[in-house]
């Protein structure tokens, strides 16, 4: 029988088997310890490693020391090809697999194994030998390697896709894995999975850097080319406008050339450089330029012979030589065999000649070279050189020209002193004209739209404004501007009078005094001659343009200062206003103001007229002539007398009857538009017998306001003169007159006159007959001859309206006074006609005109109408 321990024993024996579990405890606390170290290494690695095998070899380590690995080893699968690779191998017994199976695909026989079946299931695999055999007869995998105690392999897996297998064999069968070491082992492969995306990410963020840095290296490079061939571009801009400017600056020819050498020094190295320059027979050269860094005396003029620089005018190419290029051209003898002492090239490195062309012929050569081999000229120097030296050649030329003019200029002025002032203005004339060369190149737009004589806008500019304003109008209907249309009057009378010169200088000062008379928006133009058209922009009412227009007319009616005289003038205005309908074109409106101008002409001159469709209709409109006829048969026409007195004692001496058309639409037509219709369609001698018919009525209403016999003042057409039957048709009706004829003065026109001569001295003579006074009306108004109104029976001349208008000019002063001292030589009474104000009447009396009329001398009388007696 046993016997039962004592209390002491049994205690002695609970305690024994407490330090047992306690050092148990103590070895698994330790390695947890050591396993949390482990890991937290393999945790800190994977946030700071930089490549996959320096994270494996540390892996590797943590492992050896966490769980026993007699063969550890990484299979990973490469996403590019597909392939099963092993980054990573450590083993006591294989060796590597590309050792083991040289004649194999590597990715093939690891896919047959248990990494392959890893790869296949996505599943990890704690494999001994029983469920190896197992997996052997199922035929799911084939032996590879060594025989092993137990296999674990565990997927590494990145986004649920399984990248790569973590795998740890043993050897000795007393060493076995567990679910503890399953578990370390997935760790492990998902730390494996952080690093290979981390890794991966970096690989792709550096190429992508790499890839941007090289983009941004080329454009980076391409931008520096731009600006650099940008610059060189604005250098060579620059260097042609100083070049062109050196052309027109007064400098001596050193100065020129120097400063033509350090333009050409700027674009490329011209150490060594000169300019040589056929003669006028282009026998010999002369050097007007020369620079040697070796400070070489320049080349004499010398006759042509076989130098390099005859060989590039002869070819007439430009040419860069290198120093085997110019010993090939000595050898094979063409150049420097008549004149061997030339050859200076011994020590030349490179040599470009540019021949120099002015209108397509040489006249020289520019030439650049170098001795030191570090310093080379290329194609692109040549060509560059050769589209400067097309401006060199210009800026010569013109040099030449103004040394040739110059020179000129110095031998006329030994010869011909009392002409060295007008020598003098020539050469500055000649100076200013080579200088505006170059500004016309920079003003041909602006010439093609520009006058120029007044630099206001031309006919196209301003149709373009026009055209602009009708566009504007038609998007806002609630705008409106207007057309002014302006004709100097007179204006040919005074390039005929003081030249054409005085009429520019006339026309410079008109457009002056327009551009005082408008506001900043509004257009003046000039279309031509001495019309002028204003744009006004934006008016609020139609009375603005006609302030505009009376603005016009105070400020041209002021006197102009032509050649030291006083010279007066004024303007006819036509009015166009826009309309909100949207039917204008610039055509149509520049149409209106033209034909409201031309009724301005017709209504006396210097006023304006506003544009009414109603009221102007084209004279040649057959419905007006059959209007005309109509009153003229119906006896609608009414006559005004205009008084004729004598300017000393303001008495009445003669009437003058002048038509007017009371028109039930047009209005009041007066006898100028009448005459304008008459002359389109024939109807003068008809419109001169109706005024004669209906003078019978009135004279003895005229007579009443006449102390003494008064007088007719009547002016016909030339028509009556110029057919035998017209002729004697005006005699009959004149001899079936209820008055005395000798109160009556025939007055003919001028010009008509001048045309024919002969017809009107044989009608002159035939109608003096029957004791009618004959007169000339617009006397002065063309260059006829004072000797043939000798062969007129005429009494009576009545001058030109314009000699009134302008008698303030000197000139129209005195041409004035040689007509009447004309008349008066010729036995004939000069009278005046047209008088606006009662300074003109001082100034005829000083002239010796005691007769005239005008608006200032008396009221238009205009009788009852009563109808007249049919004296044809």
């Amino acid at each position: 029988m046993f016997r039962d321990k004592t209390p002491e024993a049994r205690e002695v024996a609970r305690l024994h088997k407490r330090i047992a579990r306690l050092k148990a405890l103590a070895r698994i606390y330790k390695r947890a310890e050591v396993t949390q170290n482990a890991l937290l290494a393999i945790s800190n690695l994977a946030a700071s490693v930089t490549s996959q095998e320096e994270f494996y070899g540390v892996v590797y380590d943590s492992i050896d020391t966490l769980v026993p690995t007699d063969n550890f080893f990484i299979a990973t699968l490469n996403s590019k090809t597909n392939k099963i690779e092993i980054p990573f191998f450590a083993d006591e017994k294989d060796a590597h697999p590309h050792d083991l199976y040289p004649n194999e695909t590597l990715s093939d026989t690891l896919a047959s194994g248990l990494t392959g079946y890893v790869f296949r299931t996505g599943e990890s695999l704690l494999c001994d030998n029983t469920k190896y055999q197992k997996l052997l007869d199922n035929n799911e995998v084939v032996s590879l390697g060594s025989d092993c105690h137990q296999w674990l392999g565990v997927p590494i897996k990145n986004n649920g896709i399984i990248t790569g297998v973590i795998v740890v064999q043993s050897y000795d069968k007393n060493i076995n894995y567990g679910d503890i070491d399953l578990e370390l082992m997935n760790f492990i492969s998902q730390h494996i999975s952080t690093v290979t995306e981390h890794l991966q990410h970096q690989e792709q963020l550096e190429q992508a850097i790499s890839k941007r840095t090289k983009e941004l290296s080329i454009a980076y490079e391409k931008l520096k080319q731009e600006v650099s061939e940008r610059r060189r571009a604005e250098n060579l801009q620059k260097t042609l406008f100083e070049i062109a400017d050196l052309a027109t600056s007064n400098i001596d020819n050193s100065q020129f050339y120097a400063e033509i050498h350090n333009v050409i020094s700027r674009l490329l190295a011209a150490n060594n450089c000169f300019i040589a320059l056929l003669n006028e027979q282009h026998t010999g050269l002369s050097f007007p330029f020369y620079v040697s860094q070796f400070n070489s005396p320049a080349p004499k003029p010398r006759p042509l012979q076989d130098g390099l620089t005859e060989f590039i005018i002869q070819h007439q190419k430009p040419r860069l030589f290198h120093k085997n290029d110019i010993d090939e051209l000595i050898s094979s003898l063409s150049v420097y065999t008549q004149a061997p002492e030339l050859n200076n090239t011994r020590q030349i490195h490179q040599w470009i000649g540019i021949p120099l062309f002015i209108q397509g012929k040489v006249i020289g050569a520019l030439t650049i070279y170098s001795f030191n081999a570090n310093q080379n000229y290329h194609e692109s120097d040549l060509e560059l050189l050769t589209f400067v030296s097309q401006h060199i050649a210009t800026a010569i030329e013109r040099k030449l020209s103004a040394e040739s003019l110059k020179a000129s200029h110095e031998q006329l002025e030994e010869k011909v002193a009392q002409r060295t002032q007008a020598l003098a203005l020539l050469n500055q004339n000649l100076e200013k004209e080579i200088t505006q060369r170059k500004q016309i190149e920079y003003q041909l737009q602006h010439d093609a739209k520009h006058d120029n004589l007044t630099n206001l806008p031309n006919r196209a500019m301003f149709m373009e404004q026009l055209s602009q304003a009708i566009k504007h109008l038609r998007r806002h209907p609630q705008d409106k501007f207007a057309l002014l249309f302006i004709d100097m009057d007179r204006f040919k009378l005074l390039n005929d009078t003081l030249g054409h010169l005085e009429g520019d200088r006339f026309l410079i000062e008109t457009a002056k005094r327009l551009k005082k008379c408008i506001r900043v928006n509004d257009n003046l133009a000039r279309l031509g001659g001495d019309e002028f058209v204003i744009l006004l922009d934006c008016i609020n009412h139609d009375q603005d343009a006609i302030e505009v227009a009376e603005r016009v007319l105070k400020a041209l009616a002021r006197p102009y200062q032509l050649t030291q005289k006083m010279f007066y003038s004024s303007a006819s205005i036509g009015i166009a206003l826009s309309s909100s309908q949207g039917t204008d074109t610039s055509e149509s409106i520049l149409r209106n103001a033209d034909a409201a101008m031309y009724q301005a002409k017709s209504d006396g001159k210097g006023c304006y007229v506003v544009f009414q469709q109603q009221s102007y209709q084209q004279v040649n409109n057959i419905q007006l002539e059959k209007e005309l006829r109509q009153a003229i048969s119906n006896n609608e026409l009414q006559i005004s007398y205009l008084p004729i007195l004598n300017l000393t004692t303001q008495t009445l001496i003669a009437f003058e009857p002048r038509l007017f058309w009371l028109h039930p639409q047009l209005g009041k037509i007066k006898q100028v538009q009448i005459n304008n219709i008459a002359q389109q369609c024939n109807l003068h001698i008809e419109l001169d017998k109706y005024t004669l018919n209906q003078l019978n009525v009135d004279f003895a209403h005229l007579q009443a306001y006449c102390t003494h016999s008064v007088q007719i003042h009547l002016s016909l057409s030339s028509q009556h003169l110029k057919h035998k039957h017209a002729l004697r048709s005006l005699k009959n009706q004149l001899k079936k007159c209820q008055f005395n004829l000798e109160q009556l003065y025939l007055f003919f026109n001028e010009r008509a006159f001048a045309q024919d001569n002969n017809i009107h001295i044989n009608a002159f003579e035939s109608l003096a007959q029957l004791q009618v006074k004959l007169g000339i009306y617009d006397y002065g108004s063309v260059n006829g001859a004072i000797n043939s109104l000798t062969f007129l029976p005429i009494s009576v001349l009545k001058l030109d309206p314009s000699y009134c208008t302008h008698l303030e000019s000197g000139s129209y002063f005195k041409l004035a006074k040689a007509y009447f001292l004309a008349a008066q030589a010729l036995g004939l009474t000069l009278n005046a006609t047209g008088i606006t104000h009662s300074d003109q009447i001082d100034k005829l009396k000083e002239i010796g005109i005691t007769i005239g009329q005008g608006q200032p001398l008396g009221q238009v009388l205009v009788l009852p109408k009563t109808a007249a007696l049919d004296c044809a």
